[in-house]
């Protein structure tokens, strides 16, 4: 057997597509990664602050979710079962039911999706289609819910939309919470909209949103909006889809970045985190009244991983079986917090986003996030953008970071926008 050697870099540049992104700007070539740490071919050690884009919520390779990985695949447990019936697939509903759905009064049934978040936002506004006979779909400014085309059409990025190259349909595009600023109540407007049959707005089928704009640039929409969107979304007879596929699982301080704001989706999307390890998995939840697909009505090859049902099953299990590690958001979310206000107070201008451990920084141009995350590289820390200009700094810390680590990273980052910012103020006076 040919042993292909993989230290030329070149490599990537020769063959692979110029659709590849976050190793543009992290020019990194991993070899191993524990915990909150990734480690290139030479054997440099990076601190990650990107988490895999959130899905990799409790670090790289934890021992208890690979442990239960190997044993399966060592017992000839079925890596590949479409949607059969299986011991790893039972395992997981059962858990999911007990320390999730129980807990929180949800009677959700569990559609598992293609492997990509994507997927089940495509299969979430095709329920609501089919359940309620109608077309529309409400979605927001800043919304990124993926890029196959119909959740490309409830995405607001023009730089994705673009990429579609054909006509995307269906939506209206409604303003989020704060679009205009915190004087102007959003939800009334899209009432009124909603209302008035000359507005051009068709009856909606859903309102699909996400309750932290994670690529939008972390806008975070108040409980109070939330529930009256919600509101909104009965009195018209659309279902409310809350997109919680980067936002969930932990990241905003609860499982479902919901739980406080007083509201029952009809549909929820999951993926990103849903295994536990970083393995394809998403999942659709829906009330029990609107899970109407026949068999294989939406289907794929893929539509439940068996590797991730394993993984899955010890994160629910090791993670949200009690309160500790919900607590525990608590504390890192407030040294998060204090560490983003002392780079806020380093440029003019610059505020505060997000919520819970799914926050950064708005400095105002892409521009200067990105030579920030740049330097930040250099230093050792894996951290990168977001928003419609790229102009906030984006934490993304796995959840089970250690609060030495925590400190260490934001110390670099603060480290890197000092360097910056003076270097800045340099050439300015200059």
């Amino acid at each position: 057997m040919t042993t292909v050697q993989t230290g030329d870099t070149n490599i990537y540049e020769r063959r692979e597509s110029e659709a590849r992104s976050y190793c543009r700007g992290i020019p990194v070539n991993i070899a191993s990664a524990k915990g909150s740490h990734i480690t290139d071919a030479d054997g440099t050690r990076y601190i990650d602050f990107l988490a895999g884009c959130s899905s990799l919520n409790y670090g790289h390779n934890d021992d208890d979710m690979k442990q239960a990985l190997i044993d399966h695949i060592s017992n000839d447990g079925i890596a590949h079962g479409l949607d059969l019936a299986s011991e790893a697939k039972g395992a997981f509903l059962e858990t999911f039911e007990k320390l999730i759905l129980e807990p929180r009064g949800m009677d959700h049934r569990v559609m598992f999706t293609g492997p990509t978040g994507t997927n089940a936002v495509e299969a979430a506004m095709k329920i609501a289609r089919k359940v309620t006979g109608r077309n529309s779909v409400i979605a927001f400014t800043n919304g990124f819910h993926g890029v196959t085309m119909g959740a490309l059409a409830a995405t607001g990025n023009g730089y994705h939309r673009g990429g579609a190259a054909a006509p995307l349909n269906g939506v209206h595009r409604a303003p989020y919470d704060g679009y205009f600023g915190d004087d102007v109540d959003t939800a009334e407007m899209l009432d009124k909209l909603l209302s008035d049959g000359s507005s051009g707005y068709d009856a909606p089928a859903a309102i699909l949103l996400e309750t932290v704009q994670g690529e939008g640039g972390l806008n975070a929409a108040r409980p109070e909006w939330v529930k009256k969107i919600a509101g909104i979304a009965k009195k018209h007879g659309a279902l409310l889809i809350i997109d919680d596929i980067q936002a969930g699982i932990g990241r905003t301080g609860t499982f479902f970045s919901f739980e406080e704001m007083g509201v029952t989706p009809d549909i929820v999307t999951l993926a990103k985190s849903l295994s536990g390890f970083g393995l394809p998995f998403a999942a659709v939840l829906i009330r029990p009244e609107h899970d109407v697909f026949g068999p294989a009505e939406h289907n794929g090859t893929f539509r439940g991983n068996t590797h991730a049902f394993v993984t899955g099953r010890v994160a629910l299990e090791k993670f949200w079986a009690d309160g500790r590690f919900q607590d525990s958001l608590q504390s890192k979310a407030m040294i998060l917090t204090t560490a983003l206000n002392q780079l806020a107070g380093m440029i003019p201008g610059a505020y505060l986003k997000g919520r819970g451990l799914f926050q950064g920084v708005d400095v105002g141009s892409g521009e200067l996030a990105s030579a920030i995350c740049g330097r930040a590289f250099e230093k050792g820390l894996i951290i990168e953008t977001s928003g419609s200009d790229d102009e906030v700094v984006k934490v993304l810390a796995p959840l089970t970071t250690d609060d030495k680590t925590f400190r260490e990273g934001l110390d670099i980052l603060l480290e890197a926008a000092r360097e910056v910012t003076s270097q800045q103020s340099k050439f300015a006076a200059e």
